[in-house]
């Protein structure tokens, strides 16, 4: 009786044998084809990192399109560079300025990056990378019209929805008559046409359309405001290890020397890093800022002076 049962189990055994194999098999492809997080690089294999980074293409010189429809730009150029420095896969798309924090929480993407400042409200539901670019916000308006920042009360005003322009003048001057676009391209094409008085801007973008056709009869008005959330960063969801990663690509841009040559390449000839650095230095009493490719070579010289003055400060 027990040769028997012994005999049966063994059977039974034998002929599960196979039918287990082959589950474990059918659980080994099912949990290869399962998706992985493209946060993750694998160690193993040490495949590259895949990234999809947002972009909104209407902020020119960051990021913006060209006549043939290709995304180019400061900031694309940037990416371009933190993403080799990585070995990352990364695919930058074009998004709506107004859909890019939902887009990045709603996984769409990895990464935005758009001239995003650093402010306390976007931090309560995003991430950011280090700062990799300061700047501050100007008042635009046709030459010889007397408007200025200080007498805004009742004026048509426009800038750019849900930037810190715009937050500046609903904050500061809530009895503007504040006009708000969906892009600065759309905000440019209202002061042109005499729809609106001025714009307040971001200053890089700006001082760019100023030396554009459209905007050579226009001017800054007044001085550049400076406010505390004037660092921009390339944003992500909440604990994010990516976060870690591109700061860390960012660091080793500016140390090699790959941060300054594309910087310097849009907003001037010196290191802008160091210039950047150098207006913040106590002691430097002078920061050269040289704009034109062609400048001679005794103000480039000068700036180069400037740098060093800054970074011995530093030291």
């Amino acid at each position: 009786m027990i040769i028997s049962m012994t005999s049966s189990i063994t059977k039974k055994a034998l002929w599960l044998a196979p039918l287990s194999a082959a589950m474990l098999m059918l659980a080994g492809c099912n949990n290869s084809s399962a998706p992985v997080d493209s946060t993750e690089t694998d160690a193993a294999t040490d495949a590259p990192l895949n990234i999809k980074i947002a972009t909104e293409s209407s902020y020119k010189p960051f990021s913006y399109t060209d006549a043939d429809g290709k995304l180019i730009g400061y900031e694309i150029e940037l990416v371009d560079a933190l993403c080799a420095q990585m070995k990352a896969k990364c695919e930058v798309i074009s998004q709506d300025w107004d859909g890019l924090i939902p887009g990045l929480n709603a996984q769409k993407f990895d990464a935005a990056i758009a001239g995003m400042s650093i402010t306390p409200e976007r931090k309560e539901v995003v991430e950011f990378s280090d700062p990799y670019f300061h700047t501050g916000i100007i008042l635009i308006g046709k030459k010889g019209d007397d408007v200025n920042v200080e007498a805004l009360k009742g004026q048509p005003i426009a800038s750019q929805r849900s930037t810190v322009a715009s937050q500046y003048l609903q904050e500061k001057h809530a009895d503007a008559d504040i006009k708000l676009y969906d892009t600065q391209d759309n905000a440019y094409l209202d002061l042109t046409s005499g729809r609106v008085r001025a714009m307040m801007s971001d200053k890089v973008t700006g001082l760019d359309w100023l030396k554009t056709e459209a905007g050579k009869d226009y001017e800054v008005k007044g001085q550049e405001i400076s406010t505390s959330d004037d660092a921009m960063g390339i944003a992500f969801r909440k604990g994010d290890p990516l976060v870690a990663k591109f700061n860390k690509a960012l660091a080793e841009l500016k140390d090699n020397g790959t941060y300054d040559q594309i910087t310097g390449s849009y907003f001037g000839t010196s290191s802008t890093a160091a210039v950047q650095k150098a207006g913040v230095t106590s002691g430097v009493k002078e920061v050269v800022v040289v704009d034109d490719a062609n400048a001679d070579a005794n103000t480039a010289n000068a700036v180069i002076a400037k740098e060093e003055q800054a970074e011995a400060a530093t030291n």
